[in-house]
């Protein structure tokens, strides 16, 4: 008996959708275009591509880039107020360390936009994601939190959206203050008590004014120095160690370099600094170093037996922080 064959004619109609469209899609969803696939599998494979792109280095070519990554990374309360370009030219955006609940953004009642970079998600690009939140909240009516649809692979970065002509000025708070506006009436103290709880977690952290992205910060009863420096990793790996081999990678007295920590694509050199260590000390210090490490830094020759071992140390007590 012969094998009977059944031939299925193949559906190749193109659906075109409107990404608004898709932005309250489960990935396990049909997908909206009706192919019957699940959406996750279909339209919002582009999606998923989009939150697993990967970008070594995402803040690079913005001003204060090593100040935004100690915004998203180490300090707890700072903001830093950023120009928009394009078809919103002129308007005014303000980038925080940390908003309530850790939510993406929230446009205020006097219709000024705050931005968040210590969120709970994020993609492997966050200049995308602090660009796809600015984006929203520029569809957000005043008086409303955000809401994030899926990160799009077409969607700006926060290069694309902002002046990168003027400089970024960065402001380190001593708690979240920032997160209410002038006349908020907070009738049964549940706004105080929050921010007394947010403002109690908070490390104290002093932005130095001699150097650029150094941070002072007492965590407990100990002091410390984080310095997020724009140069490649190999490159200061080696300054440092010539600096460290030659007895000078101490800032002051009582302090010394313990290692450092990946983030965004750089390093940050961590120094313990003695107990009664105040940020005032260090404004010196931190401009001497700077200028010996600028020397190290443009040294092209071979590293030493002494320098070699510096460096792995120094390498060896790395954190990359993800």
């Amino acid at each position: 008996m012969g094998k009977k064959s059944r031939n299925r004619a193949k559906n190749t109609t193109t659906v075109t959708l409107d990404p608004a469209d898709l932005v309250d899609v489960s990935p396990r969803e049909p997908c909206p275009c009706g192919s019957g696939k699940r959406f996750k599998q279909c339209h919002g494979r582009e999606q998923a591509q989009a939150a697993d792109a990967f970008v070594v280095r995402p803040f690079e070519g913005l001003p204060a880039e090593c100040d935004l990554i100690a915004f998203r990374e180490i300090v707890p309360a700072g903001t830093a107020e950023v120009t928009l370009t394009g078809e919103h030219k002129g308007k005014t955006v303000n980038l925080v360390t940390l908003l309530p609940m850790a939510m993406p953004g929230l446009v205020r009642d006097d219709e000024t936009i705050w931005i968040g970079l210590q969120t709970h998600a994020s993609s492997g690009d966050p200049s995308r994601d602090v660009a796809h939140a600015i984006t929203a909240a520029l569809n957000t009516e005043p008086g409303n939190p955000i809401q994030l649809g899926d990160l799009l692979k077409d969607g700006p970065r926060l290069q694309d959206l902002i002046d990168t002509s003027k400089p970024i000025t960065v402001k380190v708070h001593e708690g979240f203050d920032y997160w209410v506006g002038e006349n908020v009436e907070d009738p049964t103290g549940e706004v105080a008590a929050g921010l007394e709880r947010a403002n109690a977690a908070a490390a104290p952290t002093i932005r130095l004014e001699s150097v650029e992205a150094a941070y002072w910060t007492q965590i407990g009863d100990r002091r410390y120095l984080r310095w997020v420096m724009p140069h490649s990793e190999d490159t200061l790996l080696d300054a440092l160690a010539r600096l460290h081999a030659a007895g000078s990678s101490a800032l002051t007295d009582g302090s010394r370099l313990i290692g450092s920590f990946r983030a965004l694509g750089v390093l940050a050199p961590v120094w313990e600094l003695p107990a009664d260590a105040e940020a005032a000390d260090l404004e010196k210090p931190a401009a001497d170093f700077a200028a010996a490490l600028d020397k190290a830094l443009a040294t092209e020759d071979a590293l030493t037996t002494e320098e070699r071992a510096a460096r792995a140390g120094l390498a060896s007590r790395q954190l990359t922080i993800r």
